[in-house]
């Protein structure tokens, strides 16, 4: 959510902002916020004079009293009385049009950082580089379904009785591979000085208000039914949300926390290639990384989290690119992201496994976290967060498997996980 002062300040730099963007439908929001702000303000003003004067006019009636002026003092009171009635007028207008502005302003993109590059949708990310050896193998690489069944590790059909579409059972080895690398991603981060929370998968309204655009809500979160309660599609959701209303002190900055959880999202909409097995499901589980820093630091931070996930699919064996958003793939809060995309040899081509974003103060305004500066002289600040997802299996599967199968069809065991699964150098397909 943007500050109202710069609406005011800079109206077109909002409407451009909406235009990069691809949003010309919104550009009516901005007159529109605009007005109801003045409105507003010219009610408080209204009511702020009318306090004054009533106060001003209490003062005089006990010395009118006291004077043997009854009538005047009588009349003060009208007059005092119509002050008040006249304030909570004026103070039911502010609460409505406080909301209205609200609900506007939650409506209008954060302004995208300069460097982003223009485009309409995702098909125009800009490649900024590539990790590891990208190379075909020698043999033909089954699906990745047929893989895990190689293994005996994988029930569609079984879930499909239990919960419908887009859900799964792991079992076996490939069960233990999904959550050593849960175990490792873990680990990698904490090493790394981020501190690790399992956090709840439910939260309410309030904050996912703060944490995303109504579309992405619509488009992504399950309600449950008669509760003011959403599950997460991600614990980024949750960790942020830990900190609203909090007035955090500057020497307590940074906060690099990681998370894990499971996921669950609708997916709605989200059609297209590779849809069967494990790649586009309802339910996952995610190890996430969160930070909420000073606005200075946070470009910083932001090539910090995403070559951290970078470097833990590289000592996983497997090749990754990283790609810039473009201005039109970008959510409403979003100041700059960048896609973290894995090799897929089966198909020689790179598909998503995560996804880095700076929000500036989006969220903390939205929620309310604020920083207390050192200086005690200075004035308090809204913090700038970040996210990144470190890995999310099962998708995170496919690429293992692809990455590290052999023509027997087993399966090599990168190093940095084999003490999570027993010590063992590869997984062999069952008899």
């Amino acid at each position: 959510m943007l500050d109202i002062k710069l609406i005011r300040q800079n109206p077109d730099l909002v409407r451009e902002n909406m235009k990069k963007k691809f949003q010309e439908d919104k550009l009516p929001l901005v007159d529109s916020v605009l007005e109801k702000d003045v409105e507003l303000r010219l009610a408080k003003s209204e009511g702020d004079d009318l306090r004054a004067k009533g106060n001003q006019t209490a003062k005089q009636i006990g010395a009118l009293m006291a004077a043997g002026k009854k009538e005047e003092a009588e009349a003060a009171k009208a007059e005092v009385s119509g002050f008040k009635a006249r304030v909570a007028e004026l103070e039911e207008k502010e609460r409505i049009l406080n909301a209205e502005v609200r609900e506007i302003m939650l409506k209008i993109p954060q302004i995208i950082s300069d460097d982003v590059p223009p485009g309409k949708d995702d098909s125009e990310n800009v490649e900024v580089a590539r990790f590891g050896n990208c190379v075909k193998k020698a043999f033909d690489i089954p699906y990745h379904t047929d893989v895990m069944d190689s293994f005996n590790g994988l029930e569609l059909d079984s879930a499909r009785k239990t919960s419908g579409a887009g859900f799964y059972y792991l079992k076996g080895d490939v069960a233990r591979v999904h959550s050593a690398i849960l175990s490792y991603a873990r680990d990698f981060m904490i090493d790394r000085g981020f501190e690790y929370y399992v956090p709840p998968i439910m939260i309410r309204s309030s904050v996912v208000s703060g944490v995303m655009s109504f579309a992405e809500m619509d488009n992504m979160m399950y309600k449950i039914e008669g509760e003011d309660l959403y599950l997460i599609g991600t614990s980024e959701h949750s960790m942020i949300g830990k900190f609203m209303d909090e007035i955090i002190p500057e020497e307590n900055l940074p906060q690099a926390l990681t998370s894990y959880s499971p996921c669950f999202r609708k997916e709605v909409g989200a059609h297209g290639i590779e849809e069967r097995g494990v790649y586009r499901i309802h339910q996952f589980e995610k190890q996430e990384m969160i930070v909420i820093c000073r606005p200075e630091d946070s470009l910083e931070w932001f090539g910090k989290l995403w070559n951290n996930t970078v470097d833990f699919f590289l000592s996983l064996d497997i090749p990754v690119r990283a790609l810039e958003c473009c201005s039109g793939d970008l959510a409403d809060l979003k100041v700059k992201s960048i896609d973290i995309e894995a090799w897929s040899p089966r198909l020689e081509k790179f598909f998503e496994v995560g996804s880095c974003s700076t929000l500036g103060d989006a969220q903390a305004r939205r929620l309310g976290i604020r920083v207390r500066p050192q200086d005690k002289d200075a004035q308090k600040y809204f913090a700038h967060t970040l996210n990144n997802t470190v890995v999310a299996p099962p998708r995170a599967l496919i690429y293992f498997f692809e990455n590290n199968i052999n023509e027997d069809g087993s399966v090599n065991i990168p190093l940095p996980l084999r003490p999570y699964l027993g010590g063992a150098e590869k997984i062999l397909p069952k008899a």
